[in-house]
């Protein structure tokens, strides 16, 4: 189960969504869409998501989540084939929405679906190694992709497509099928969610408005914005991708030795350094920690969210589940906005890179804020 949970956020969010940043380059280069276009492109990705989140519910009303779990990574193979043709600008935003909807529906299904076949005490790791297949993708995305673009952009495309087909067939018969007995009871109500359930989703839209520059930019960044070339913009992507990897592994592990609370905390704050130092300095070492961390972070902040919001909303499949599509929710609704307007204001601003970072760290310092506000006001509660 496991492994198949690993490997649909793989393709889902690791090679649909991730491998189009180092590509990004290479698009504009290769004169396929001008780098407006082509940063539009990459936040029609988000825009998905933020769809596919919102339908994963409804599709799973009348069928298995297995059913469309296996749809999913049907669809975002398919999208990888199709990226491979750039007809039309409409084309290729019509197949980057779709991976996006995959993802957004397999990070709504995939881990609920198997962590609730798991003790507790497990829980933190296990989602840590479902979360590992974005890391995974990310890292496969910065080592792959250079080495396909060697044939071309169309040869990389392909390539990314049929890994994709072959881990969509190594996760087929892995998945659970049903409920474990114990979680049948908990499913025909959810409780009314909790304050600080709203306070969770705010910190977690937010944390998704942070990481935007590293996800979406960092290649063309250091290609284009510092003038270091496609190769090296590759270079600190693989940075990323390693961090990617090793993310959600420490952080389930730290979840579940000290708490997800205080592993969230830490993980907010780090990030809000991380995300601010491109912004001061373009020292090498300094831009290669940040992208170390950024990465660990991106797929690494999910375990300890969804461990939260099943502490918050109570042992009830129902609440869990609606508490962490909500969470989800938020998440891919900043980060849809944050794609198109951080888009915008490089545009506006000349390509003002520098900008972009300042903006996500400004908005990791707010949701660190509100993790800590939300804290003591429950601490405040109880005492009374």
């Amino acid at each position: 189960m496991i492994l198949s949970g690993a490997c649909a956020c793989l393709i889902g969010i690791g090679l649909a969504r991730f491998a189009y940043t180092p590509l990004l380059p290479a698009v504009i280069a290769a004169g396929w869409f001008d780098a407006d276009a082509a940063t539009y492109l990459a936040a029609a990705n988000l825009g998905g998501y933020l769809l596919g989140v919102l339908i994963a519910g409804p599709m799973t009303a009348r069928r298995s989540p297995t059913w469309a779990l296996r749809l999913m990574m049907a669809a975002s193979t398919a999208s990888l084939f199709a990226c491979a043709y750039p007809a039309s600008f409409t084309w290729f935003f019509t197949w980057r929405l779709i991976s996006g909807v995959s993802g957004g529906v397999i990070m709504i299904l995939a881990a609920p679906a198997i962590l609730v076949h798991l003790p507790p005490a497990r829980r933190g790791l296990a989602s840590g190694f479902i979360f590992m297949g974005v890391g995974l993708g990310v890292a496969a995305s910065g080592t792959l992709v250079p080495l396909l673009l060697s044939d071309g952009l169309t040869a990389a495309w392909l390539g990314l497509a049929t890994a994709s087909a072959i881990l969509t067939l190594v996760a087929w018969t892995g998945w659970p099928h049903g409920l474990p007995a114990q979680a049948s009871p908990t499913l025909r109500r959810a409780r009314r969610p909790r304050p600080q359930l709203w306070l969770l989703h705010a910190t977690y839209g937010l944390n998704a408005i942070g990481l935007v520059p590293h996800m979406v930019f960092l290649s063309v960044f250091v290609a284009h914005g510092l003038g270091q070339g496609v190769q090296t913009g590759a270079v600190y992507w693989i940075v990323f991708g390693l961090g990617a990897v090793v993310g959600p592994l420490l952080s389930g592990h730290l979840a579940d030795r000290a708490g997800y609370r205080p592993a969230l905390r830490l993980v907010l704050l780090l990030e809000t350094l991380a995300t601010l130092a491109p912004a001061v300095t373009h020292a090498p070492a300094a831009l290669i920690a940040s992208s170390l961390f950024m990465g660990a972070a991106t797929p690494g902040i999910v375990p300890l969210v969804l461990g939260r919001v099943h502490e918050l909303a109570g042992p009830g499949l129902a609440g869990q589940k609606s508490a962490w599509r909500m969470a989800t929710t938020a998440f891919a609704a900043a980060q849809a906005a944050a794609a198109y307007g951080l888009a915008w204001l490089l545009s506006r601003s000349g390509g003002d890179y520098a900008l972009l970072f300042l903006v996500g760290g400004g908005a990791l310092v707010l949701a660190l804020l509100i993790e800590l506000v939300g804290s003591v006001a429950a601490r405040a509660r109880r005492v009374r």
